[in-house]
């Protein structure tokens, strides 16, 4: 292996795969972390500082407009008082969260689950295969996954620092094993 590759290699279900990390990867890591969390911190704030957003009208026609098959699911969430309620709330700042713990590498794993799973609704919501199944929601949601996999936290992120903060001589990491799930 030269000085500028890093092995890889997962086996799941059986099937191997294996391939080589270029180091400059690094640095590509961290764009999509950024892009991610820039993307998201821009889209929280514009609804926050907007003032009044709701997702009522969205939910309501954009997914039976689209075609999508989850409408019924929508169409339920929009007629659920409740859950418009906490919709309107969790939608801006949940984007605001996730746009700040991806910038700022904090908490990158579990920033990047939400982030995923936001863009899986809006992939659903804003269903649309008329030029194929992937789109823009479907890309992102990948990018948020990779975020997460490759533990862009650690690169120039607070996860690298929270992971080794010793606890009675412990890290984190090591003291608290659940907690490689939310950081990194």
């Amino acid at each position: 292996m030269s000085s500028t590759e890093v092995d890889l290699r997962s086996t799941v279900g059986g099937l191997t795969a294996e391939g080589k990390l270029h180091t400059l990867s690094v640095w590509f890591i961290l764009a999509l972390r950024l892009m991610m969390g820039l993307a998201f911190l821009q889209a929280g704030s514009d609804k926050l500082l907007g003032g009044g957003f709701s997702a009522a009208g969205y939910l309501q026609n954009a997914p039976a407009a689209n075609g999508s098959p989850l409408t019924g699911l929508f169409l339920s969430m929009a007629q659920t008082p409740w859950f418009m309620d906490f919709v309107n709330v969790a939608v801006p700042w949940g984007q605001l969260f996730i746009g700040l713990g991806l910038i700022a590498g904090c908490l990158t794993r579990l920033a990047a689950f939400w982030g995923a799973f936001m863009m899986v609704m809006f992939y659903f919501g804003n269903w649309d295969i008329a030029h194929g199944y992937i789109n823009g929601d479907f890309a992102y949601m990948l990018v948020f996954l990779s975020v997460a996999a490759f533990g862009a936290g650690r690169i120039f992120g607070l996860d690298a620092y929270i992971e080794q903060y010793e606890i009675n001589g412990v890290p984190l990491v090591d003291r608290y094993p659940w907690a490689r799930y939310v950081l990194g």
